[in-house]
């Protein structure tokens, strides 16, 4: 695992500056902090920082082909490159490393832009073809690893793994998109391929993008793969449980491959419990396992996490964490580089610092209720989705918008009689729904908390405009996939992936992802909806699959999540801090926000009248973002 920095000449064979090609590369050395290395040639200047996990002794960045015409700096893993080293040396290609990095230069000689194609694995990374005058970009299939890129007014094209290497650069105009603000605050991160800055860029996960000396203007991207959501496989639900076990191994046996510490995150959740049963069984020595507690019980899951421990006899750490453990607030500003309001941010950092203590390589369980159909608000969405299906929009929205704007807030009820939300969501068309349901900040309350201008800046565009186009391209009627799709192209890449990734990065860790191989998400996407969420239950096939592997506590316990108690810490020792930033004078100033809207929400919470904490955290951290963006350029 890497960073991964780079400048081009789009228009001449200009010399970059040294300083300035190793600054940007060195601003992300969390990500490598065991080499760099930096490559330079007329009109290209490619960096790399590393973090040593496969051939230690030989796989340094940038690396070339045999005639040094090829050059690539990459970051992730390719998980079946010993299966393509014979392929390629029987077309003749010659191997000085035993790295996976020199197996994507000889299939890029081989195969060309469908290199990709063969790829299974973890990845960004630039390759520059000096014979062929091109630099090639490329991202994971599930946009595990992150690419960011910009053109700048004098003809550069400056990428890198994080935002920060775009910022740093002094030709970079930092202008906040509108669009982007809206993004974050109805989802709490700002969905790719948009970065916060209007002219810097995230390369979309399963797209390439070609560059080539001369070009006049940013080419567009393309697509080289898409999950289809079939149902079509005629499995029977007890040969589906069989599959599932033997596709997990195999995924989790991939990502096993190390010349470092390995282990694996242990939550007490099913997904991250099967990737620990899977490796236990590939094992011959205890599987390492991290978890974190909370000291407050409503949060703390680790007693879960020690049955399974227990149980497989794994070299188990343990940290308890103080339920106020709310200082990294400037640290995930910091971090992320834009507004990112997802709060378990700070617990997953937390993991990721203790596993590092331990191991270099760490698997995870994310992608699981993703793609197994897990999550509650999954089946709440589908029982919606059967009134929408019986009654025409033209009588749901003006019949459900009449009983939503009646009907009064109960954030205080449980969820079931929280109607107002319900009838929102009836009156709505799917998309629209499903960002709604998901939302941070739900439509009505942005429309209030904006100001004018700047609602006139935002011109029409809202958040759910982009679900509305993703799901233009799902291709599929079944209303699970639909949304198993739309989260695959926004919660997972834009909130899971980006917090794991600067999560684990920021600590030097691997984090490997067995769930979301895309073989294995090929194969599900042809399960029928009905083996995920069946009688009620979510993941019912995976759950049924490992039942003899796993206790039955964990398999079927209420859902807690990696939570953190926000509406106590925001009316008790954040109390101060919130009001000085929501209302301070960078948001004021900033000319996105009403300011009577933002004292309404604060007086309320502190009044206990409202539960506005999702609200105020997504305002809190972006004060945070701003207070960061102010220091930047400055030396």
């Amino acid at each position: 695992m890497c960073g991964i920095s780079g400048l081009f000449d789009t228009q001449g064979l200009r010399d970059f500056d040294r300083a300035l090609a190793s600054r940007i590369n060195n601003i992300q050395s969390h990500r490598g902090p065991d080499e760099d290395g930096l490559h330079f040639e007329p009109g290209l200047a490619l960096g790399h920082r590393r973090l040593s996990v496969i051939d230690l002794a030989t796989g340094q960045q940038p690396l070339f082909n045999e005639d040094g015409s090829v050059s690539i700096v990459f970051n992730g893993e390719i998980y079946n490159f010993q299966e393509l080293v014979p392929e390629l040396q029987a077309l003749g290609h010659v191997f000085k490393t035993r790295s996976d990095t020199e197996v994507i230069v000889h299939a890029w000689e081989a195969w060309g832009p469908d290199c990709v194609q063969r790829l299974r694995g973890m990845f960004s990374f630039a390759l520059w073809d000096r014979n062929q005058q091109t630099l090639f970009l490329a991202r994971d299939r599930m946009g595990v690893k992150p690419m960011h890129y910009a053109w700048l007014a004098d003809g550069t094209f400056v990428f890198g793994s994080e935002l920060k290497v775009i910022t740093a650069h002094p030709g970079f105009r930092r202008e906040i998109d509108p669009m982007a603000v809206e993004e974050y605050f109805a989802l709490g991160y700002v969905a790719d391929p948009r970065c916060i800055y209007r002219n810097a860029h995230k390369l979309l996960p399963g797209h390439t993008l070609t560059l080539r000396r001369g070009m006049a203007a940013l080419p567009a991207s393309r697509a080289y793969w898409d999950v289809q959501f079939t149902g079509d496989n005629p499995i029977k639900f007890e040969e589906a449980q069989v599959q599932v076990r033997e596709r997990v191994r195999e995924s989790v046996r991939l990502r096993m491959i190390a010349e470092v510490p390995l282990g694996a995150f242990l939550s007490g959740g099913v997904d991250s419990s099967a990737v620990v049963a899977t490796m236990a069984g590939l094992s011959d020595q205890p599987v390492r396992t991290c978890a974190i507690g909370f000291d407050d019980p409503r949060f703390n899951e680790s007693a879960f996490a020690q049955m399974v421990a227990d149980r497989y006899q794994t070299d188990h750490r343990l940290e308890i964490v103080k339920s106020d453990d709310f200082d990294l607030i400037d640290t995930l500003a910091r971090l992320y580089d834009e507004p990112y309001a997802d709060s378990s941010a700070i617990p997953t950092y937390r993991v990721c610092q203790i596993a590092r203590h331990h191991v270099t390589v760490a698997l995870s369980g994310d992608g699981g209720d993703e793609s197994f159909g897990g999550y509650r608000r999954y089946r709440m969405h589908l029982g919606e989705e059967r009134v929408r299906q019986r009654l025409p929009i033209g009588l749901r929205r003006p019949l459900f918008g009449a009983l939503a704007s009646i009907y009064p807030k109960a954030d205080w009820a449980p969820r079931q009689f929280r109607a107002k939300t319900t009838f929102q969501g009836l009156a709505m068309d799917t998309a629209q729904a499903y960002c709604h349901s998901v939302s941070h900040v739900r439509s009505a309350l942005r429309e209030s908390l904006y100001s004018s201008s700047f609602k006139r800046s935002l011109g029409s565009y809202r958040a759910h405009d982009l679900f509305r186009h993703h799901a233009a391209q799902a291709r599929t009627e079944d209303p699970l996939a639909l949304i198993q799709y739309l989260d695959y192209k926004t919660w997972l890449v834009g909130d899971i992936n980006t917090k794991v990734d600067r999560a684990s990065m920021a600590h030097s860790l691997e984090v490997r992802e067995p769930l979301m191989d895309h073989e294995l998400i090929e194969w599900l996407a042809t399960l029928p909806s009905s083996h995920k969420l069946r009688a009620g239950e979510g993941k019912a096939v995976f759950k049924k699959a490992f039942e003899g592997l796993l206790p039955h506590d964990v398999l079927y316990r209420p859902k807690m999540g990696f939570s953190v108690p926000l509406a106590k810490w925001l009316r008790g020792p954040l109390a101060l801090r919130l009001r000085e930033s929501v209302l301070s004078k960078r948001m004021m100033d900033s000319g996105f926000f009403d300011r009577s809207t933002i004292e309404r929400l604060v007086d309320e919470h502190m009044g206990a009248r409202h539960d506005h904490s999702t609200a105020l955290w997504t305002l809190l951290m972006f004060d945070a973002f701003l207070r960061h963006d102010e220091t930047l350029g400055v030396e």
